[in-house]
């Protein structure tokens, strides 16, 4: 690849949407930066696929709930390769809780990963990141769904969705986009697991299209949105739920 080989850092790249997405970009042509909070061995793996399909991957350890961390994410890849191009916002967490049942513990988790990890992220991009490069958050199709139990996990994405449409106007003069995806129920180890058959079944069958979304149909927007085709696409969020809603 020559020296001009755009960057892309992918949050929470080292397993489910986050893994399909960084193999996605690097058959793209990106350098990859596979950021993980914890599972060395799983973002090993994921640099290894890249590199041995041609690519050029790295990963960094980096909690991005902790500024701190992040900041030195930022450092290290312009140090090892130089500026981020596109930003993809993919980590995150899901737990479910009714209010009532929903404790501090619950309450603080969502928003320090969901929305103050993203706020993390976006601050260091809003300085660092390259003239006409692009930022992909992550949001959820239950924003529009609003179904029972989601409610703080939830809340921290429809505020995702906010910080999207206003970074894409404080990037005015960089050429830079923002936009957020919005996947619904999508077939990944951390959604199947502990649901029964049925219930996975009648998800399924939510939208017009009868199926599950899976980690390749969610990577091939984020594809979209980190390209040149998505140009004039910005401060967007867009849906992909197979016609959920």
């Amino acid at each position: 690849m020559s020296e001009l080989t755009k960057i892309a850092l992918v949050t929470g790249a080292s397993r489910g949407i986050g893994v399909e997405i960084a193999k996605r970009l690097a058959s793209d042509g990106f350098r990859i930066v596979v950021n993980y909070a914890g599972n060395t061995q799983a973002a090993d793996e994921v640099v290894q696929a890249i590199q041995s399909s041609g690519g050029e991957a790295v990963a960094f350890q980096a909690d991005v709930s902790d500024a701190a961390a992040v900041s030195q994410l930022f450092e290290f890849v312009e140090s090892t390769w130089g500026q981020v191009s596109v930003l993809v916002n993919n980590a995150g967490v899901m737990e479910l809780k009714t209010f009532a049942d929903a404790s501090d513990a619950h309450v603080n988790k969502m928003v320090d990963i969901n929305l103050k990890g993203t706020i993390h992220t976006l601050r260091e991009a809003a300085t660092r990141l390259a003239h006409g490069g692009s930022v992909v958050n992550f949001s959820t199709s239950v924003v529009g769904l609003k179904l029972e139990s989601y409610g703080v996990y939830a809340a921290t994405k429809a505020a995702v969705e906010t910080l999207t449409a206003i970074m894409a106007k404080e990037m005015r003069g960089k050429n830079i986009t923002v936009n957020a995806v919005a996947p619904g129920p999508t077939a990944t180890e951390l959604f199947l697991k502990g649901k029964p058959d049925e219930l996975v079944e009648r998800m399924a069958k939510m939208a017009p299209l009868e199926r599950l979304g899976t980690p390749e149909d969610i990577a091939a927007v984020v594809s979209f949105l980190a390209g040149p085709d998505s140009g004039w696409i910005n401060g967007q969020v867009l849906r992909a739920n197979g016609g959920l809603i």
